[in-house]
């Protein structure tokens, strides 16, 4: 079979199944590819680290539009269906599952670089002693530190926090 003829198409899981798909894609022979990223949830009154797809309910099956059975992928257990605009099956750049795949740590999760900041840009501390506070970037002081301007009681206290503890301030 050439190679060539082989392209990604998209796949829309189940809800929360996205994993459960891929294996079960995986185990019929079909090659499948989920990109993962760290994530940030909130759980009570703490932030817990989580890895979760990169896009929730989507993940990419690599076919040969002529010669592989698309048939069993439906019925395939966290599997919704496959995307389509109009009669037409979805097909994904496969420049792009290269861009994710490059991306990639040896862990297999998407290693996205933290937020670049401008100076005066609100931000919410998402992580460590002072998770959930609203604060005013100010400069990137090396390559693993950011000072900030966090605002306690009244006073304005500048201090310095890893670049990952940091989000937009929507």
């Amino acid at each position: 079979m050439d190679a060539m003829a082989r392209h990604w198409y998209l796949v829309y899981s189940k809800p929360r199944q996205e994993r459960l798909a891929l294996e079960n894609l995986a185990r019929q022979g079909y090659e499948a590819y989920l990109p993962l990223m760290r994530h940030r949830r909130r759980r009570g009154r703490r932030w817990v680290p989580t890895v979760e797809p990169m896009f929730p309910r989507y993940l990419f099956v690599r076919l040969d539009r002529l010669h592989d059975n698309w048939a069993p992928i439906r019925s395939t257990i966290g599997v919704a269906t496959l995307v389509r605009f109009g009669q037409e099956p979805a097909r994904v750049p496969d420049d792009l599952i290269g861009l994710f795949r490059a991306r990639e740590g040896e862990d297999g999760i998407q290693q996205i670089p933290p937020p670049d900041f401008r100076p005066g840009e609100r931000v919410r501390i998402v992580d460590g002693p002072f998770a959930g506070y609203e604060a005013i970037f100010q400069a990137r002081t090396g390559k693993e530190r950011v000072e900030i301007l966090l605002r306690i009681a009244g006073n304005a206290t500048r201090i310095q926090i890893a670049p990952g503890a940091l989000e937009p301030v929507a």
